[in-house]
């Protein structure tokens, strides 16, 4: 089965006065047709900023994305545009309060020019019915709606175009927690109808769980493990994946990490997670661990 997403070597560095935040570096990964894979770790991970660089509203320093083995990376297409959306973390702020649902749904499809079957409005009302919405509020503006509604707009407005990939930036960390779940389940359902492939961003690793086949852990911009789900969750290889499992409510043994995540200005030499690590030697300090064929990136990994 060929990827229908492929990045090597990505970078982001933002320039800044005294040097340069390292948010994304030199980060490697593929999802295949129909999968979905999460992307963990702490905020300030460089999580947000891979996303957006998948969707191309952020450019890269350096490294490649291909989609469908096309490179993508500077140059893409209509039909690439319309191939990977964006599910926004904040429903609130990301609707523009003006305008109507129907508007905020139909804007994709006006702006690219698609003209769909039995007209715009038809299609905006399928699309608000797919997500669980009354099609009659097709005239109703965002205020109208929960957080939980507005991020339903906020998929329907996403799955306009058909896409092929979606990438969800922490789709629900806005909501509450008995409102999570729903659309948790309603972007399973679609992902199952559609075949739509995903890249899930979370910090909830048990929302991640539930929803992703493989797992990604990012620490400071760096991809520190990759496995299924059964790996990460059942066997964690990184101290790093271990203390992130460690604190999900639940587990046994919290592990409580030392000191604050370094800043992406200056992150440590060697292994990133040596400053935080109870296992890190001489070794972590002078040689950067790179992913192994194990899909783990650390000198002394759990067996």
């Amino acid at each position: 089965m060929s990827a229908v997403l492929e990045v090597n070597g990505l970078v982001k560095h933002f320039p800044v006065r005294g040097g340069k935040v390292r948010a994304v570096d030199d980060l490697s990964l593929s999802v295949g047709p129909g999968e979905a894979v999460g992307l963990v770790g702490e905020s300030g991970c460089g999580k947000t900023t891979l996303g957006r660089m998948l969707v191309g509203l952020i450019e890269p320093t350096a490294g490649s994305i291909a989609f469908d083995g096309r490179d993508i990376t500077r140059r893409r297409s209509k039909k690439d545009r319309q191939d990977i959306q964006i599910i926004f973390q904040d429903p609130y702020s990301s609707l523009n309060p003006r305008h109507t649902v129907g508007d905020i749904v139909a804007m994709p499809m006006i702006v690219n020019g698609v003209k769909p079957p039995g007209g715009v409005k038809r299609r905006v009302q399928e699309l608000l019915e797919l997500v669980g919405l009354n099609p009659e509020h097709y005239n109703r503006f965002p205020h109208e709606f929960s957080g939980g509604q507005r991020q339903r707009i906020g998929v329907a407005r996403a799955l306009a175009l058909r896409p092929r990939l979606i990438v969800a930036d922490e789709p629900v960390s806005a909501l509450d927690v008995s409102i999570q779940a729903q659309v948790v389940n309603l972007l399973r359902e679609l992902q199952r109808e559609m075949g739509l492939a995903f890249v899930f961003i979370a910090h909830d690793l048990s929302i991640v769980r539930h929803f992703c086949t493989r797992v990604g852990v990012m620490y400071l911009g760096k991809l520190v493990e990759l496995g299924t789900r059964e790996q990460i969750y059942g066997a964690p290889a990184h101290p790093y994946t271990r203390a992130l499992l460690s604190a999900v409510p639940g587990s046994a043994g919290r592990i409580r990490l030392e000191g604050d995540v370094p800043t992406p200005l200056n992150p440590p030499s060697g292994c990133r997670f040596r400053t935080r690590c109870w296992k890190a030697k001489e070794v972590c300090a002078t040689q950067e661990p790179v992913l192994t064929a194990g899909n783990v990136a650390c000198h002394f990994p759990e067996q």
